[in-house]
């Protein structure tokens, strides 16, 4: 078996290193194939790049529109068996991908996979527990109309075979925040993902990234994205709005009153 991760980034040489070491640090019964997709970084990312000298990493540099389109070069690029997609600035477990050979492996007609998450700030600190175990709850109580109504999904945490993510095609490039949400929903419609109980990933927030600016209009992609696949799940649409508002006000309490991140 072998497994593909691929890492879109731009601007990210402060974190990258240490998301590289997350994934080639890896090992188990599988080969590894690492793609890191650059969008014409001047931060010293290409540098760094250039100095790894691991025949598993595979990376490029040049100009792309955003995110999303990044992702959609790395996909074509990929040759494994499984794919896996983390940010670099986000990180994998120790052992996580022997988790989920291993998971695959013992599950030959399973299409997808989501694991668990944390949460950690700029030095590596996990925060946000109570952010965490939420989306665990959620996790473990999966159903699609609960998906509809919220993604608790974290993406970093998602692994699927190359021939089903074909199957359900490329990322929507015209989606800025939402992008991970339209695939996790286009998979849902075909198969419920396998749940696997571990934590796979560490989710950084920190002052530049794009998920710590939480902003309406994400919250609006994201509906937007659920009325696709909604069909008769009215009433999931209004939950989604309805999470839409709490999450907002939630995050917004937690900065004015300067809440505890655990």
């Amino acid at each position: 078996m072998k497994i593909t991760v691929v890492t879109p980034s731009y601007q990210q040489c402060r974190f990258l290193r240490l998301t590289i070491e997350s994934v080639l640090s890896q090992s188990g019964d599988f080969e590894l194939e690492m793609l890191v997709i650059d969008g014409g970084s001047t931060d010293g990312s290409v540098e760094l790049l250039r100095s790894i000298q691991d025949p598993r990493l595979v990376w490029i540099s040049e100009p792309d529109r955003g995110q999303t389109d990044a992702l959609r070069k790395g996909l074509a690029k990929a040759t494994g068996d499984i794919i896996g997609w983390i940010n670099s600035d986000d990180l994998y477990t120790p052992g996580a991908l022997a988790v989920v050979a291993k998971a695959f492996a013992r599950n030959p007609d399973r299409q997808w996979s989501v694991g668990r998450c944390q949460i950690i700030d700029s030095s590596g600190r996990e925060i946000h527990q109570w952010i965490s175990r939420y989306k665990d709850r959620r996790l473990r109580a999966y159903s699609f109309p609960r998906l509809l109504r919220e993604n608790f999904i974290c993406q970093m945490s998602v692994f699927w075979r190359r021939l089903f993510g074909q199957q359900i095609g490329e990322p929507d490039i015209t989606l800025h925040y939402a992008m991970d949400y339209d695939l996790w929903l286009r998979m849902a419609k075909l198969e419920p993902p396998l749940i696997l109980d571990h934590v796979l990933s560490q989710f950084r927030r920190h002052q530049s990234s794009k998920t710590n600016r939480v902003v309406r209009a994400q919250f609006r992609e994201q509906y937007d994205v659920a009325r696709r696949y909604a069909g008769s799940h009215r009433g999931s649409l209004l939950m989604n709005r309805l999470h839409a508002e709490t999450a907002m006000a939630v995050y917004w309490l937690h900065g004015v009153l300067g809440l505890s991140d655990t």
